[in-house]
C-alpha cells in the first residue's frame, strides 16, 4: 500500500518549497563588519579575505551609503591602529579624536539611521595583541575592565547606539553598564560577545588589524586565559546569563559554523536577542574553496547563513553580508 503521506509533495518545484521554507534569510538579518584605518581615499583588499577591504574614513561614507540603500541596517566598526600609538595599557582606546570615535561620528553623520556598534576590546590598541593589559605574568582583569568601560564610554559620546566588548574580561558588562548609566547614557545597548571561543578561525581577521596576540611576558601568544575553551557547552550558557545579569541587551556566539549547537542552547535558554560572528576564517574558506573551483561559492555561502539562521541567530554578523543580499534580490 502506498503511503497516505508524502513528503515530497511539499518538494515538488522552487515555488512551494519556497512557501513551505521555515529560514529566511533577508536583509535585517545582518551585521556588516567594516575595517576602518587612516589616510585618505584607502580602499585596501586584506590578502587573506579576498574582496573585503580596510577603508579610510572618506570612503568608509560611500560605503555605509550603499549599505543602506541595499537594506542593510546596522554596522560593525573596528579599526587598524598605527603601531605607534599601541600600548600595554589601551590608552588611545579612550582617546575623543581617535579613530574609533571619528568613525561612528563619520556613519551616523553619513546614514543617521544606520545602527553603529563598535568593537571594545584592546587588542587593536595593545603592542602585544591581547585584550587586557599584561602585568607581572598575567592579564589584568579588573584593570582592563576599567579601561573597557571608559573606551566604551567614548564609543556612547561618539554616537555609537550598541557598544560590543568582545574582550571576554569577566564582570565588564557591569562596569560598562554602570558606567554609561551614570553618565546618562541609558539608550546605548550592550551587544556582548557571550560565548566567544578560543577559536582557530580568527586569522584573517587578526591580519586585517594588525593584532594578533604575542608570547609576552611568560603569557602565550594565544587568549586561552579569556576566551573560551572550545570543548565546552554549559560553560557558554552561564557566561551568557550573566553577561544578560549584568546588562547585556543582545548576546553573540563566536565563531559560527563550529559551534551551532551553542547557539541553540543559548537561544532556548534567553530571552534576549542573539546574535552570531561568522568569522573570518569562515569566510576565507569558502572564497579559497571556490577559487580552486572545489565548492559553489554562492550556493555554500547561503546554506552556511541558513544554518546560522536556523540554529537560533536572530542576527549574523558576517563578511558575506553584501554578496548575499544581492544573491537574495
Amino acid at each position: 500500500m502506498y503511503p497516505l503521506r508524502r513528503n515530497r509533495r511539499l518538494r515538488t518545484n522552487e515555488s512551494i518549497r519556497s512557501m513551505v521554507r521555515d529560514t529566511i534569510i533577508s536583509p535585517n538579518d545582518f551585521i556588516v563588519p567594516l575595517f576602518i584605518v587612516e589616510g585618505k581615499n584607502v580602499k585596501e583588499e586584506i590578502a587573506s579575505m579576498p574582496g573585503y577591504y580596510r577603508y579610510s574614513l572618506d570612503l568608509i561614507e560611500k560605503e555605509v551609503k550603499e549599505l543602506w540603500n541595499m537594506g542593510l541596517k546596522s554596522v560593525l566598526l573596528f579599526v587598524k591602529v598605527s603601531d605607534d600609538l599601541k600600548d600595554n595599557a589601551g590608552t588611545e582606546a579612550i582617546n575623543p579624536e581617535g579613530l574609533m570615535q571619528r568613525a561612528v561620528k563619520t556613519v551616523k553623520n553619513a546614514v543617521p539611521h544606520m545602527i553603529v556598534m563598535t568593537d571594545v576590546a584592546l587588542d587593536p590598541y595593545s603592542a602585544y595583541g591581547h585584550d587586557g593589559i599584561i602585568a607581572d605574568g598575567k592579564i589584568l582583569n579588573d584593570d582592563t575592565t576599567a579601561v573597557l568601560s571608559g573606551m566604551a564610554l567614548s564609543h556612547a559620546k561618539a554616537g555609537a547606539d550598541f557598544v560590543a566588548p568582545s574582550d571576554m574580561m569577566d564582570g565588564r558588562i557591569f562596569e560598562i553598564r554602570s558606567l554609561l548609566e551614570d553618565e546618562g547614557f541609558h539608550d546605548t545597548g550592550i551587544m556582548s560577545y557571550s560565548a566567544k571561543y578560543a577559536s582557530a578561525f580568527y586569522g584573517p581577521f587578526r591580519d586585517a588589524l594588525d593584532s594578533a596576540p604575542v608570547e609576552a611576558q611568560n603569557i602565550p601568544g594565544d587568549k586561552k586565559t579569556y576566551q573560551m575553551d572550545p570543548a565546552n557547552r554549559d560553560e557558554a550558557i552561564r557566561e551568557t546569563l550573566m553577561d544578560i545579569e549584568e546588562g547585556a541587551d543582545i548576546v553573540m556566539v563566536k565563531p559560527g559554523l563550529c559551534y551551532l549547537d551553542i547557539v541553540r542552547d543559548i537561544k532556548n535558554a534567553v530571552n534576549v536577542p542573539v546574535a552570531v560572528y561568522q568569522v573570518s576564517g569562515e569566510y576565507a574558506m569558502i572564497k579559497a574553496a571556490s577559487e580552486k573551483g572545489w565548492l559553489d561559492h554562492d550556493a555554500v555561502m547561503m546554506e552556511q547563513l541558513t544554518a546560522i539562521k536556523r540554529a537560533g541567530a536572530n542576527m549574523i554578523a558576517s563578511y558575506f553580508a553584501k554578496e548575499a543580499v544581492k544573491l537574495i534580490s
